[in-house]
């Protein structure tokens, strides 16, 4: 399949499928050596620095690999899942396995490191979930979301509040859907509150074991409902 010239931008994304294509389609097998950056270049009618940009996009997917002295080859065919998308597609059960070693972590952090604003915002938080009341399954997910949210971000560690965020999305689609198929809310429309008050009374506090307690049997018991599902 010939390579041929590029549309408009953007460049490097479309220079980028383009390759791929070459590659998952096995016009170019694992093993090959990739024609130099000018002759992409000239075939894709961009400029070097776009298939530099391109031949890196592609490595990061463990498609192709750089070899110093003798040129870029294709080590693979199958493009690796970035963290994001293997997030998506995973149970919802083994999110929340992942999801409990970092909360209790956070939580003990949390109750070591809060601020006032953190507890203005935790408490706020808390008091947000309780107001959605009779709202609907996804309002009450994403304010239960935005409290266990606050108090990642008292941990003060922005590498666990950036993991956190990056498993909103799996963990949002996940309870949204064990809400509704359990009926957690029909006969308790505050169903958990309990426990996320016990939690946020435990940051308040400064008590870190108390926290990580509360946010543990929290999770376990959200867990256990998940596997019997």
């Amino acid at each position: 399949m010939p390579l041929g010239a590029l549309r408009s931008t953007p460049l490097v994304e479309q220079a980028t499928d383009r390759l791929r294509q070459q590659i998952v389609g096995q016009e170019w097998p694992v093993g090959t050596k990739l024609p130099g950056e000018n002759a992409l270049a000239q075939a894709l009618g961009v400029g070097r620095s776009t298939v530099r940009e391109a031949l890196r996009a592609l490595a990061g997917a463990g498609l192709v690999q750089a070899r110093q002295g003798a040129g870029v080859f294709v080590i693979s065919t199958t493009p690796e899942e970035n963290w994001s998308t293997q997030l998506r597609r995973a149970a919802v059960a083994d999110v929340y396995e992942v999801r409990m070693l970092m909360e209790v972590e956070a939580a003990q952090l949390a109750a070591r490191r809060r601020t006032a604003a953190d507890l203005t915002a935790i408490e706020a938080a808390l008091a947000g979930r309780r107001s959605v009341g009779s709202g609907s399954t996804a309002e009450f997910v994403d304010a239960d979301i935005a409290l266990h949210a606050a108090v990642v971000a008292a941990a003060h560690n922005p590498v666990l509040t950036a993991l956190f965020t990056e498993f909103v999305p799996a963990l949002r689609q996940g309870l949204i859907g064990l809400v509704d198929l359990l009926g957690l809310r029909s006969h308790d429309p505050q169903h958990g509150d309990t426990g996320h008050a016990a939690l946020v009374a435990a940051i308040i506090g400064g008590d870190p074991e108390a926290a990580a307690h509360s946010v543990r049997e929290e999770l376990n018991r959200t867990l256990a409902q998940l596997q019997a599902t």
